[in-house]
């Protein structure tokens, strides 16, 4: 009797994940779309080419048109280890200069860029005046008093909740509206005013949504306890209009130690 052995190359992938920074004046967001510009594509490209082999990164998040990042990763699979520092300033070279590889770790194979990620921390930032240097990065707000005490008194009003529907874009395909925020805080530096928030993981337009409703607290036009009644009533159409993108950066996503290897 004859037997035929048929054998089966098998591929191990290797994982890693890309820190990178962005300006978002110029994208259309993060996410890959078929008639504008993203970022994520950018990063796609010049991988892709520096590597030498079709690469397709999978982000942390999205962030919409006109936001920016200080911190954000992305992960990606190889089927051979590469020289970290080579492929940084290679890359780097054929990115605009609005977008930056920051760092490239070694990761565990199952590590993924938005699911293993534990907590995500936004800034949004605010100036008082008017500055042509700040536009694309600042919501500027003219010739407004605000009450930041009252503004801090409703930041402190979200931490106990969890459902975060009133602040949610509507129409989002979204299994849960749960978001558990462990930050919330308004801090003013002369003309500068941020806002602080961190949480295991947001909704989208949910930053922007908090922080406009926040500056009609800080106007005097809409109070504390409306504040909690439009938490509770999870009804986007209660909250305020959503602050403009351009304020709006994502800062920081955290990691368990455990999934980077460290060679």
């Amino acid at each position: 009797m004859l037997y035929i052995c048929i054998c089966t190359k098998i591929t191990f992938q290797l994982r890693y994940f890309l820190e990178i920074a962005y300006k978002g004046t110029s994208y259309h967001g993060w996410q890959w779309q078929p008639n504008a510009i993203s970022v994520q594509e950018c990063v796609n490209k010049a991988i892709s080419i520096i590597l030498r082999t079709p690469i397709d990164i999978v982000g942390a998040g999205r962030t919409d048109t006109g936001v920016h990042a200080a911190q954000i990763f992305a992960h990606f699979n190889v089927e051979e280890s590469i020289n970290v520092n080579e492929v940084i300033y290679k890359v780097n070279s054929l990115l605009p200069n609005d977008i930056v590889v920051l760092n490239i770790f070694n990761v565990v194979d199952d590590a993924h860029a938005r699911f293993t990620a534990t907590s995500r921390s936004y800034e949004y930032r605010i100036y008082l005046g008017r500055n042509p240097f700040k536009l694309e990065t600042t919501w500027q707000l003219n010739n407004k008093t605000l009450n930041i005490a009252k503004m801090n008194e409703a930041a402190e009003i979200l931490l106990p909740y969890t459902n975060f529907k009133c602040f949610s874009r509507s129409n989002t395909n979204v299994k849960t509206y749960n978001c558990d925020i462990t930050k919330a805080i308004w801090k003013q530096e002369g003309k500068s005013l941020v806002f602080y928030i961190t949480a295991d993981r947001f909704l989208r337009n949910m930053v922007r949504a908090i922080v406009g409703t926040s500056i009609d607290i800080g106007l005097g036009k809409t109070s504390i306890n409306e504040f909690k009644q439009i938490i509770e009533s999870e009804n986007r159409c209660n909250a305020g209009t959503s602050a403009p993108p351009q304020g709006l950066f994502l800062t920081q996503v955290t990691y368990p130690k455990t999934i980077f290897i460290h060679e």
